[in-house]
């Protein structure tokens, strides 16, 4: 009888030491960039979210969109949409074509890809998800040049391109968060190809070019860079996601963890960082 009642102690005390509560950032794949910028992933922060011991939490890292290799005839790929438990990020939105034909309006995500232009008329920005991203840029000036937008990013929308001077639209700048011991930023837009490229957005945004947009930074969500505006390579992908958990060290480590997440304890947290394209699980 006694062996049982300490099995059983020792089992309240495993529970009463598990945290209560964590804080999350899940930020999703940024899109894909076309003529216009992909948009970045949709970024989601909070604290107090509440936890149960015993329970598997799911976790999904996005992987970032395809870049557009024809421009002319396809939009961006979107994001990945990741995961922790009830909260999902959404997928950055593709930058939009450069033809007509093929539509060229970015396509809408947890931040919206930029729009494209051609000589058949020029597009809208996608829309970003609310409290997750913001929208992609449009087009303005006369036509002359054909540039793209830049995508939307977590903090800012992308600026337009611009017809009269050919300059791609910049990419909407990112958030930034602490949460995994180092400022880091996280969730900026790719920019538009044009004449003159526009800048990706800070927190991992490729830059446009007249050729090829820079991909998107892993782990960043940032959205991919437009191109092709004088051939090329065209449009590149997007930044892969990732999801951070993390409580007080003075609560016990997590009682298991799948998808290989990497385990830090700094500054009074434990601290839990998913990086792989694929699923995921915590248990505390």
């Amino acid at each position: 009888m006694s062996g049982i009642m300490h099995m059983l102690v020792g089992a309240a005390k495993a529970a009463s030491n598990s945290p209560p509560s964590i804080e999350y950032l899940v930020v999703a794949g940024g899109g894909g960039g076309s003529w216009g910028g992909g948009g970045a992933g949709g970024l989601r922060t909070a604290s107090g979210y509440s936890v149960t011991a015993g329970v598997s939490y799911s976790v999904t890292v996005g992987g970032g969109g395809t870049g557009a290799s024809n421009p002319y005839s396809s939009k961006g790929g979107a994001g990945g949409n990741s995961v922790f438990d009830t909260i999902t990020s959404t997928g950055g939105g593709g930058g939009g074509g450069g033809s007509a034909a093929a539509g060229t309006d970015g396509n809408s995500g947890g931040s919206g890809g930029g729009a494209g232009s051609y000589s058949g008329g020029s597009g809208a920005g996608g829309g970003g998800t609310a409290g997750q991203g913001n929208s992609g840029g449009g087009i303005t000036g006369t036509p002359g040049s054909y540039p793209g937008g830049g995508g939307g990013g977590a903090n800012a929308a992308g600026s337009s391109g611009d017809q009269t001077s050919g300059n791609g639209g910049n990419g909407g700048s990112g958030t930034t968060s602490s949460i995994s011991g180092a400022s880091v930023t996280y969730a900026g837009g790719g920019g538009g190809t044009g004449v003159t490229g526009g800048t990706g957005g800070t927190g991992g945004g490729g830059n446009g070019a007249s050729t090829g947009g820079t991909a998107g930074s892993s782990n960043t969500g940032g959205g991919g860079g437009g191109g092709g505006i004088f051939g090329g390579t065209g449009g590149a992908a997007g930044g892969s996601g990732i999801v951070i958990i993390r409580y007080a060290d003075t609560y016990a480590a997590a009682t298991a963890t799948t998808g290989s997440p990497t385990i830090t304890v700094s500054g009074g947290f434990r601290i839990y960082t998913w990086t792989t394209v694929g699923s995921g699980s915590i248990t505390f």
